[in-house]
């Protein structure tokens, strides 16, 4: 059986370890643009087989915090160039994560201060950060509108045009598209958020084809090798849910097995919260067994609350690739740490959200 420290594929990517670091949100990008101080930040955490940027922006309008980066102007490309270098001079590998957030947004953050968009007009219970005369707060989500079926074509555009950039611009080695924890994508797959009667809505092929319209798009651009997606059947992540997640989850998996990717990143249970949902139960083992009996390739990367016990016992059970997040924020050589039983520097939580270098590069590592 491999384990934690041993090389690992994921499609086209060639990994030294296991251990991945999962995207983190850090609002650390003023005007949306990747500063110096994320370039080292994400080059103190290089040893990870594979870095996952936080979510990043494919449009101004998918933006839905305040201070998150973008991947759609110049300024921004060339910013990640700078995190993308300095990640390679730490011979560590990266891929970006492509985020929508459709509804989970705030008319303060969107273009002229139009009304977020969303599979339909149901405002999601759940808030987002903003920022007024340098001061952080959360704030209640702004009511979206639903998008028109003539607008979906600009959407997987956007998507494809980002992936492009994020590859041939700005240096990453692959990307992320974000299906999951209740955003764009994630809600126009879930019956909760999605009530639409047209081919985007009712049906679970249906609701499934944005998504499959905007992996086929990426993996087209970009080579299925150098993507992955990010999904979360059960987590009631920005208030959403679905009738029949596990119906819905194994169908999107036969789906995506010709395709190639690079790998299916899978947040088990509710994101940063329990692995098990008593009201939403869903059998994992047999969601990758659909993939893989449709004929699936990809690396199977599992994640949600790991330590390295967890993590051993995952990849004796058959998965490739196991993701940390909150982990990586106060240990930068994590991969070390573990490596030694070593034991984990604590964050701290009021400098999770904004801020500057306390509690983002200032964590201390091993001798």
């Amino acid at each position: 059986m491999p384990t934690l420290f041993d090389h690992a594929r994921a499609g086209d990517l060639h990994l030294p370890n296991r251990i991945v670091m999962a995207p983190l949100t850090r609002n650390r990008a003023p005007g949306a643009i990747p500063t110096p101080l994320m370039a080292e930040y994400y080059a103190q955490r290089a040893s990870a087989g594979l870095l996952i940027t936080e979510a990043t922006a494919i449009s101004a309008q998918g933006q839905g915090y305040a201070d998150v980066p973008g991947l759609y102007g110049t300024e921004q490309l060339d910013g990640w160039k700078r995190v993308t270098d300095a990640v390679h001079a730490h011979k560590g590998r990266i891929v970006v994560q492509l985020w929508h957030v459709g509804r989970v947004s705030h008319v303060d953050l969107q273009p002229d201060g139009q009304k977020p968009v969303a599979p339909s007009a149901i405002t999601a219970k759940t808030k987002t950060y903003l920022i007024k005369d340098g001061v952080g707060s959360f704030a209640e989500t702004s009511e979206p509108r639903a998008l028109d079926a003539s607008e979906l074509p600009g959407i997987v555009h956007d998507f494809r045009h980002a992936a492009r950039h994020a590859v041939t611009t700005a240096g990453f080695d692959g990307v992320e598209i974000h299906g999951a924890n209740g955003y764009l994508l994630d809600q126009f797959l879930k019956t909760g958020a999605n009530k639409r009667t047209d081919d985007y809505g009712g049906s679970i092929e249906n609701r499934a084809r944005l998504l499959l319209e905007v992996v086929r798009a990426v993996a087209e651009e970009v080579g299925g090798g150098r993507t992955g997606l990010r999904i979360s059947p059960v987590t009631p992540a920005n208030d959403v849910s679905d009738d029949n997640p596990q119906a819905l989850f194994e169908y999107l998996m036969r789906e995506l097995a010709p395709l190639h990717l690079a790998y299916i990143h899978v947040i088990e249970g509710a994101t940063g919260g329990p692995r098990e949902i008593a009201d939403r139960p869903f059998d994992y083992k047999a969601l990758r067994q659909a993939y893989r009996t449709a004929g699936g390739k990809a690396a199977w990367m599992v994640n949600n609350g790991y330590d390295a016990r967890l993590a051993q016992q995952a990849l004796d059970d058959g998965a490739d690739l196991v993701a940390f997040g909150r982990p990586y924020i106060a240990n930068p050589d994590l991969v070390q740490r573990l490596r030694q039983d070593a034991p984990l520097n604590a964050p701290d939580k009021a400098t999770f959200y904004g801020g500057g270098a306390k509690g983002y590069t200032d964590y201390p590592t091993l001798a």
